[in-house]
């Protein structure tokens, strides 16, 4: 007898609904297996890494933070995944926005808060928007794989950024670290809880959110979206326009990873440095996949990743753990919700070898 798998005649929906919730739960078994594996008490390694971010209000204002990053680039993703449109570079999108809006900051100093902060914002969009146009042309001009396109550009954006904190833009007084002068307060957003660090793009990213789900599933352009997404032929056969779908999806993810980016260098930074991200626009993938390209699921799905960011930060101080332990994390969470669509879509049979 030798397994094999088939088509199921109909997906479960229960369990698509459900499977992230069973993908968290794998991971956090497994992760408690690997804290045994690496000399750790479980239990001990549960409460520094899941439980400990959250003691107090301070904690909890930096899982909001952490979130709100997440959150944009996520729901501008989500626009695209559901047209099987596959933007791999929302970290570059993000890097030129905060570059965008960045600039304006540097440069126009002495504008009043009024005006620089929607100003910066509405580059850091445009700036993100015009690097996700790139993969966008090629692939409906020269049908270049935007999956390729769009990461090769991430690495021409980081090497942007690197090029202008230890050139153009670096801060003389700086004492040689790349990185450029620190953003006047009017550059910088309000914060929302006093003694936090949290401020008010997390208001914007809301908002965002409440924008992806009124797009996505009750406006026309999003049931455009949807039907090429899941019937390609069908919104052929319906008059869709396949290049409009490709350009909707991209600029949609380029636009909320460029506000991501210019909520990062306005908030917690307040400059630019070579490390504005660590790697939310990868990470947003898996919150998109894991709120499955939702928005309320995206916004639980952002709290969990923000979750792994902070308990990477806390294994490190506490238990003596690299930080690339949280990577290892989601990875895991990335793992399991795939193999459990696996078998939401298909099931295990055994049969005679034929």
């Amino acid at each position: 007898m030798w397994p094999r798998i088939e088509p199921r005649p109909e997906p479960s929906r229960t369990m698509r609904l459900l499977s992230p919730l069973l993908a968290v739960a794998l991971m956090v078994v497994c992760g408690l297996v690997l804290f045994k594996v690496l000399g750790k008490d479980p239990l001990q390694g549960f409460k520094v890494f899941f439980l400990q971010p959250m003691a107090d209000r301070y904690g909890i204002a930096e899982l909001f933070l952490k979130a709100t990053p997440l959150m944009l680039c996520a729901v501008g993703l989500s626009v695209g995944f559901r047209g099987n449109v596959w933007n791999i570079g929302a970290e570059g999108q993000l890097l030129v926005g905060a570059l965008a809006g960045g600039g304006l900051a540097l440069h126009f100093p002495g504008t009043p808060a009024i005006v620089l902060l929607p100003a910066m914002f509405l580059a850091g969009a445009a700036g993100g928007m015009a690097w996700a146009a790139i993969p966008a042309w090629l692939r409906t001009r020269f049908n270049a794989n935007e999956i390729l396109t769009s990461l090769m550009l991430v690495y021409i954006a980081e090497l942007m950024v690197s090029w202008l904190v230890h050139g153009p833009w670096k801060d003389p007084d700086g004492f040689n670290f790349p990185q450029t002068r620190m953003f006047q307060a009017k550059a910088i957003l309000p914060v929302l809880v006093e003694g936090t660090r949290l401020n008010a793009a997390l208001l914007l990213a809301l908002v965002a959110l409440a924008v992806g789900w009124v797009f996505m599933n009750r406006s026309f352009l999003g049931y455009q979206m949807k039907v090429a997404g899941q019937a390609e032929h069908a919104g052929r056969y319906a008059g869709f326009s396949a290049r409009r779908t490709v350009w909707m999806g991209l600029l949609a993810g380029g636009c909320c990873a460029g506000l991501a980016g210019v909520s990062e260098v306005s908030g917690p930074i307040g400059q630019i440095t070579e490390h504005i991200s660590p790697g939310y626009g990868f990470a947003a993938m898996i919150v998109a996949f894991v709120g499955r390209l939702e928005p309320v699921g995206i916004l639980l799905a952002s709290l969990l990743m923000a979750l792994l960011y902070m308990g990477g930060e806390q294994a490190q101080q506490y238990l003596g753990l690299p930080y690339s332990i949280s990577k290892v994390f989601q990875g895991l969470l990335l793992f399991f919700l795939l193999a459990s669509d696996v078998f939401i879509h298909f099931r295990l049979r055994l049969g005679r070898r034929r």
